[in-house]
């Protein structure tokens, strides 16, 4: 499976942008990691592709939704009220059997990785 990460940019504190994520076949799931320059990878959000039940990282939370389309075999991720801290390079990653819920937040549990998409948000 190949995962095709679209969507960054360079957006001021308090806009939204919407990721994408393709996929060239389907999965149990997708999420979205994202990491910034220093630090670890951390989980953002994830989906179940077969029940669509979504997890979100504390952080994001109330902000971000990630969404499905399954005709299109696409994941997106639609970030609201974005804040510098958000500041990161996002990863979509995709996993043919997804993790039970106490692993969704573990990278690698993921066994497919996109490449990544740069977000940067000013003060």
């Amino acid at each position: 499976v190949q995962l095709q990460a679209s969507g960054g940019g360079l957006v001021q504190s308090g806009d939204s942008l919407r990721l994408s994520c393709a996929a060239s076949g389907r999965t149990g799931g997708t999420a979205w990691f994202r990491q910034a320059p220093g630090k670890e990878r951390e989980f953002v959000a994830a989906v179940r592709w077969s029940s669509s039940v979504t997890y979100y990282a504390d952080s994001v939370k109330g902000r971000f939704t990630i969404s499905r389309d399954t005709a299109k075999n696409a994941v997106y991720l639609q970030m609201n009220r974005l804040k510098p801290e958000d500041t990161a390079v996002y990863y979509c990653a995709a996993s043919l059997n997804f993790p039970i819920t106490s692993a969704v937040r573990d990278p690698p549990m993921y066994s497919y990785w996109g490449q990544g998409t740069q977000v940067t948000v000013s003060s």
